[in-house]
């Protein structure tokens, strides 16, 4: 008997225009001690199947037909009532968007308390000890004092270990980690897998591992479910699918996984089906977007970050002896020259996002400066004086679906930037400029009539691009701009950035967690932890002979991808 049976499942989302299937008639099963990773572009159902084992599928869902079973009784059905019992208690789950499936305003220890008084009869003390325990275990430092903070106090790697925390909190029997990985670095990363893999083996647990991070499957899997627009198109022993699959789709999502070993010009599409048309390049020479605003003769360093600090308070006094802080940069010095990437890269919490917010005017340093084509931006006091420089940086940031106002329709979005910074005479211009920025970016202009909630992740990210671009920046500030997006739609994206970069000359700093798409995509690359820069060096130089111990140890966590990848019809394996 397995301890997960599901039968014949079909979710269905009815509407007025028709009923769409998002799960067709899919049947898997998962043994207690088992991994099983369930893999697929979005869209193809991974997520809705977890949602359905333990009935939260959001409105106007429905399990239309097909049974689920959880230790031999059947869970589908039950009442709201009856499947409270079994939420927590019998089943762990992992959400996709920490800052989502957290409290904004209840503190963590207290979120983390209401979830152990929930499935398990203890006292307030030892509610409060078992706490600590789960924050150690996931990896957050100063747990005690952690526990007293709010969502909004912690970084999205260190919100997705508190989730992780609330999820192991009723020491559950199946685990459904949906996308548990997304917001954290490698060495994080390894850290809540390994838990993860700890506890299946020592304690007998299942889990389903819901996640676009083929490296992840195939270091931790034992089995893998392959998903394609609802239907199950392959599933078996994750060395067998990802040896030697035997579905083409199965073949060509392997294909794009971003390679770790060697760096190539172009990451390779899915070739069973894309999501949004290709980059059409443009003769930028000619074309509004090459027409860049504000050139100078300058031959330095387009920017340059010196000797920046920043910290945050953690516990606020009226007393400043008694005030606590968290030291988020300490005297980061770096620069970046005129059409280069140059990669952040670093746990949670190492301040690479933040060192990005003080280049973008959005934190203002504790000490030190940044300067843009040799004009100091922190000496710049007023909104007169920063707007110029404004216009010259944009960023994308990392989550597509909170980055928009759902209210506002496409056009809108991408013609305020133009519209504030007055790029324009008149709106009919700003309306050219808005087609010519989606046909630019493959989604074409009738993309412009509609609302956010209407496309899909990567397809939004596009649209972020496009905002970003909407200012004919010089610098672009990406900021895990796909990591929340699958193998497929990554590609595209980071084929476009790259694409626009060429023809733009722009620059870019490129922060993210993903090893293997850093090394795609950066010329050179910073190494941060707890708020120091401890390492600079050429992409390659960093990969093949890292110099400081941090940077050795990251590399060597990196996820390898034990899979068969094609290239130019040759076959090969990575060992």
């Amino acid at each position: 008997m397995s301890l997960l049976e599901v039968k014949n499942l079909r979710i269905e989302y009815p509407s007025r225009h028709g009923v769409h299937a998002a799960v067709k008639s899919l049947s898997f099963n998962i043994e207690r001690g088992e991994i099983v990773g369930v893999v697929g572009e979005s869209g193809a159902g991974k997520s809705t199947v977890g949602n359905g084992v333990i009935d939260l599928l959001s409105p106007p869902g429905v399990i239309a037909n097909g049974e689920v079973f959880l230790d031999g009784e059947k869970i589908s059905g039950l009442s709201p009532e009856q499947m409270r019992k079994v939420r927590g208690s019998k089943i762990g789950f992992i959400f996709q968007d920490p800052m989502t499936s957290l409290n904004p305003l209840f503190t963590v220890e207290q979120q983390l308390k209401e979830t152990i008084h929930a499935n398990m009869k203890v006292s307030e003390a030892e509610a409060y000890k078992r706490s600590l325990e789960l924050m150690n275990k996931v990896g957050i430092p100063q747990p005690e004092n952690r526990l007293k903070q709010y969502p909004h106090q912690f970084s999205g790697g260190m919100r997705q270990r508190v989730v992780i925390a609330i999820a192991l909190a009723g020491e559950p029997d199946l685990i459904i980690a949906d996308e548990p990985t997304t917001a954290l670095d490698v060495s994080i990363q390894d850290q809540i897998l390994t838990l993860i893999r700890d506890l299946c083996i020592q304690q007998n647990v299942g889990c389903m591992l819901v996640t676009h991070d083929m490296g992840v499957v195939s270091n931790v899997t034992d089995r893998v479910a392959v998903m394609y627009r609802g239907d199950l198109v392959e599933f078996g022993p994750t060395e067998k699918v990802l040896g030697n699959p035997d579905h083409p789709y199965t073949r060509s999502l392997i294909s794009a996984v971003p390679r770790s070993d060697i760096k190539l010009d172009r990451f390779p599409l899915v070739s069973y089906i894309e999501e949004a048309a290709e980059h059409q390049p443009l003769d930028v020479k000619n074309h509004w977007l090459g027409q860049s605003q504000d050139q100078r003769d300058y031959t330095g360093p387009l920017l340059n970050v010196e000797n920046v600090d920043l910290r945050f308070i953690t516990k606020d006094s009226l007393f400043e002896s008694r005030r606590e802080y968290v030291q988020a940069s300490n005297n980061v010095s770096f620069e970046v020259f005129e059409g280069e990437t140059f990669g952040l890269v670093g746990e949670s919490g190492s301040g690479k996002s933040t060192i990005a917010r003080v280049i973008a005017g959005l934190y203002a340093p504790d000490a030190g400066k940044v300067t843009f084509e040799g004009i100091d931006l922190t000496a710049l006091k007023s909104e007169k004086e920063r707007r110029p420089m404004r216009r010259q940086m944009q960023m994308v940031f990392q989550n597509p679906y909170t980055s928009m106002n759902p209210r506002m329709k496409i056009f809108d979005i991408i013609a305020e930037p133009i519209r504030f910074h007055k790029l324009t005479a008149n709106e009919t211009e700003t309306r050219q400029i808005v087609n010519d920025l989606l046909d630019h970016v493959g989604l074409g202009r009738m993309a412009a009539v509609k609302y956010p909630h209407e496309f899909s992740g990567g397809q939004r990210q596009r649209i972020s691009i496009a905002r970003a671009l909407a200012t004919r920046p010089r610098l672009l500030i990406c900021d895990e701009p796909t990591s929340a997006l699958d193998v497929s739609v990554q590609a595209q994206i980071l084929n476009l950035l790259k694409d626009l970069q060429d023809e733009l000359n722009l620059t870019m700093l490129f922060i993210s967690h993903d090893l293997p798409v850093i090394r795609q995509m950066c010329d050179r690359i910073g190494v941060m932890q707890r708020g120091e820069l401890l390492e600079v060096a050429p992409t390659e130089q960093l990969f093949k002979s890292p110099q400081h111990e941090y940077s050795q140890h990251l590399i060597s966590l990196m996820p390898e991808f034990k899979g068969m990848r094609e290239d130019n019809s040759a076959t090969t394996e990575l060992a």
